[in-house]
């Protein structure tokens, strides 16, 4: 076994697995991954997860992750979460679960958001209050929906938690968040009083000025019936030092209960920070996640409002303006399913004008939150391997559109040569995927940056958990790292006839058939 160095768990707790990566603390190596699975039930728009079963995965996946570096318990220092981001933990006297927890994609909660966003002055309120206006992905609208669809889970409630929030505080026993997963909460004030979007040591953004508590919004927690003493203290940062293990924590993962535990964050904070995005590193730099979402971020330094964005804070202090589509990979390898094709059998869908928008789970971006999967174009002739490859470039069309708007939402033209020519930085499983680079490099007609590392949430989790041992920036580490580096492809002719294409079926089908 090595004993000569330290070592800091980096834990990815997202939809369908946990993910935890032992890291080298002083050279970034990537020693081991350990991983174990979650299980998502339900129906129609339903999507829940057990949070314990979220517990034993991690305490899993962090296990193997240390056994298969062949490092001593004793050298790991540090460890720190990030969680998939949205998703609400009702708790009950006992600290344990009241029921299964509301997932980021579960879409029952659509009319709470409805009614939510017409609230307190209507979306642009919204906006100026936290940065982003309620959709049935945030958790706002799920509590709403426990307290009219369960009034008995949500009065019994004795704490409320995002994913990442409840597994750290199973790691410490205190009940801690960051500012950058609070802020897709929809209670949480983002920050139109900060340039710089920082906390200060009691939790609020804008620094030691801020009144103690203004991190939620009073006005937000009265109309929602939530009481603050319900929520997570604010952390400054992700990488804040926010205790060491519990007894029960460091007996069940196998390690000293002298580790220190950073405050952790959401998984598109995390994998900004792996990618080294932040006040340390890269602004303005545009990022797509293809994963079971799709995703658009950069880190910036101001937040944008505007409707359709999340205007998220990042875990070190500046913003992450995000867009995020519902349907990504899981819904194409799901057109793969039904058509009988491997997922790398597609042929481009806009050879023989096959257009299919693959929202099979309702979507976010557009806002469209009733709407099928639609499929149009079809012929006899038709080749099933076209209909698979339409799928992919309408979920790639739909995250491409969210960066253009986010783009221009940050005062960038993405008609600009100086904006296009930027690299685009490609992750997520999808970017391991053939057909997935390809569609969209024709669709974006930008170069791209495929990171080598495979883990990056988890990590950017690894640079909060070393920055809460060492006190260094963990933008400022993951770039020392070198986490966000890989390949550069050159780009594409972008196609814009498929673009137009695409576009203009959403157009004519949004009015009636996508709501």
């Amino acid at each position: 076994m090595r004993t000569s160095r330290s070592v800091v768990i980096g834990v990815d707790s997202s939809t369908q697995s946990t993910k935890a990566v032992a890291v080298d603390t002083g050279t970034g190596e990537l020693l081991a991954v350990g991983r174990a699975p979650h299980t998502v039930t339900g129906t129609g728009g339903a999507r829940e997860s057990d949070p314990e079963e979220w517990w034993t995965a991690l305490v899993t996946a962090v296990r193997a992750a240390v056994r298969d570096a062949g490092v001593p318990p004793g050298s790991v220092t540090g460890i720190a979460v990030a969680g998939q981001q949205h998703g609400l933990v009702a708790l009950g006297a006992d600290g344990r679960p009241l029921r299964p927890a509301l997932l980021w994609n579960d879409t029952r909660s659509a009319p709470q958001a409805a009614a939510l966003a017409a609230s307190l002055g209507g979306p642009e309120s919204w906006l100026e209050r936290t940065g982003s206006v309620p959709v049935a992905s945030m958790t706002a609208a799920k509590w709403q929906w426990l307290r009219e669809h369960e009034p008995a889970h949500a009065a019994a409630t004795t704490g409320v938690r995002l994913p990442h929030d409840y597994l750290t505080e199973r790691l410490t026993g205190h009940a801690v968040t960051d500012p950058g997963d609070a802020s897709g909460t929809c209670w949480y004030g983002s920050g139109s009083g900060s340039a710089d979007g920082t906390a200060g040591a009691d939790g609020s953004t804008g620094g030691a000025n801020r009144a103690p508590g203004d991190a939620y919004d009073p006005t937000i927690l009265n109309l929602l019936g939530l009481d603050h003493t319900l929520l997570p203290t604010v952390a400054p940062t992700g990488a804040a030092r926010v205790g060491t293990l519990t007894a029960a924590a460091a007996e069940a993962l196998g390690l000293l209960r002298t580790v220190a535990v950073a405050a952790g964050t959401g998984d598109n904070m995390a994998a900004a920070v792996g990618l080294g995005l932040g006040g340390a590193g890269l602004l303005d730099h545009p990022v797509v996640s293809l994963g079971t979402s799709g995703t658009v971020f950069a880190a910036t330094r101001t937040r944008p409002d505007r409707p359709g964005l999340a205007g998220f804070a990042g875990t070190d202090g500046t913003y992450l303006p995000l867009g995020c589509t519902l349907n990504c990979t899981l819904a194409v390898d799901r057109f793969a399913a039904l058509l009988g094709l491997d997922r790398e059998d597609a042929a481009p869908g806009g050879e023989v004008g096959v257009v299919v928008l693959p929202y099979l789970d309702g979507e976010r971006t557009p806002d469209l939150p009733h709407a099928a999967g639609l499929v149009t174009g079809l012929r006899h002739t038709t080749d099933p391997r076209a209909i698979l490859g339409a799928a992919y470039e309408g979920a790639a069309f739909t995250v491409l559109r969210a960066l253009d708007e986010l783009l221009a939402a940050c005062g960038l033209d993405p008609t600009e040569s100086a904006v296009r020519d930027r690299p685009l930085r490609l992750i997520g499983g999808g970017a391991r995927g053939r057909t997935w680079t390809d569609t969209v490099r024709r669709l974006s007609g930008r170069p791209l940056v495929v990171p080598a590392a495979e883990e990056l949430v988890a990590l950017g989790a690894a640079a909060l958990a070393a920055g809460a041992v060492t006190g260094e920036d963990p933008v400022a580490l993951a770039t020392a790292w070198g986490t966000g580096a890989g390949e550069v492809l050159p780009p594409l002719a972008r196609d814009t006839e498929t673009w137009d294409r695409i576009s203009g079926v959403l157009t004519a089908a949004s009015p009636g058939l996508l709501r």
